[in-house]
Order: C-alpha cells, then structure tokens, then sequence
C-alpha cells in the first residue's frame, strides 16, 4: 500500500522535506565566490550536478536568493569545492544563516588559497576545486538554477590513482533528508554491458 502526496495539497515546507528525504543521497556543491564589495561567501548546495561534457558544465541551485546567487550574478564567477567527508562539520557550519557581509571562511575558521582563473578563493584543505565562469541562470518558481563553465580544475595529487580521483580516497560527503549527512559505504563495481554482447542480440 502506497501513501499519496498532491505537491498541490501539501505544505510547500512539507513537501520540500519530502522531496529531499527520497532524492539521495545527494553530492555538495561548496560554493565560493566574493561579492561586489569583496566579502568572500562560502556556502553549501545540495541541488548539485553535471550539466555538460563539452564544455564542461556544472550547475547547483539556490533555493530562494542566497548570497551564492546574488555574488555570481555580480561577478560572473565562483568555485565548486568538493565537499569530503572529514570536513563535515565545517561544511555545516558555513550553512548557518550569516549577514551578507560576513565571510564564512572567516566566521568558521577555513583556510582559503588563490584560485588559478577566477577571483574567489579555493577551500584550501578540499582536495578538488572546479574553478567556474557563470555560463547562464535560469529561473524556476522560488529557486534559481546557476550553470558554470569549468574553466579550470585542481585536484590533489592525494586522491588521484594513475591520474584519476578514487572516490575511497575522495571520501565525498552527501546531504539526505531532515539533519542527515551522508559518508561513503560500500562500493559496488558493474561494468556496463554492450548491446552486441546483449544475450541473444542479433542472434
């Protein structure tokens, strides 16, 4: 037996708990950017994926006008920095509800380094940092979907086997539903199968 929920009978509040109970687990994107006066804004999104191969394209969404929103409007740039799981605690601290004028890498105690192409900082202890120019917004009800050119990537040579990341070492972080927080379990490997080797195709 199945419960129902019409999204136009439910709580707007309810239904987002809901929706984001059942989509997980869920990857974070650590946004950095700086605002037009300078101030640098470090904040967590979990609306966050790949948009485009090439070029290569990543988007996350702001749910209302967060600061992330409104700096990238401004400047037209900002970093995703992978969110691993022993930063936990500082990747939830930087969701806490600061003024526009306070900087999360300063109110939280996060050491920052200069990216390569773009003005705001990399989280200095992420090991990966898509450096990313605004390729275009677009707005949907109460939430805004932000699309990032990667312009640039730097990746720490500590998670990397034979040139590519290994998520055991990346340990990635993930947002579930109400306060839970997701870490790496098990790891499953399949490799796809191709039509032609499909039992019974083309026989």
């Amino acid at each position: 037996m199945r419960i129902d929920f019409d999204p136009a009978d439910v709580d707007r509040a309810a239904f987002y708990k809901l929706l984001t109970s059942v989509v997980v687990p869920r990857p974070i994107a650590w946004v950095s950017t700086v605002a037009a006066d300078g101030t640098e804004n470090l904040a967590p999104h979990s609306f966050f994926t790949v948009s485009c191969v090439s070029p290569p394209v990543v988007q996350f969404t702001s749910v209302g006008r967060k600061d992330s929103l409104r700096n990238v409007e401004a400047t037209g740039e900002f970093v995703v920095n992978f969110a691993p799981e022993h930063l936990f605690e500082q990747i939830n601290a930087t969701a806490t509800d600061f003024p526009a004028g306070v900087s999360e890498f300063e109110a939280v105690g996060i050491a920052r380094e200069p990216s390569l192409r773009v003005k705001p900082p990399r989280v200095a202890a992420s090991p990966v940092a898509l450096e990313c120019v605004m390729h275009s917004t677009l707005r949907m009800g109460d939430s805004t979907v932000v699309f990032g050119r990667v312009v640039h990537a730097a990746v720490s040579e500590a998670v990397l086997i034979d040139g590519h990341p290994e998520v055991r070492k990346l340990r990635p972080l993930t947002r579930l539903g109400k306060d839970e927080w997701g870490a790496l379990g098990e790891v499953l490997e399949l490799s796809r199968i191709r039509y032609a080797d499909w039992p019974g195709a083309g026989g």
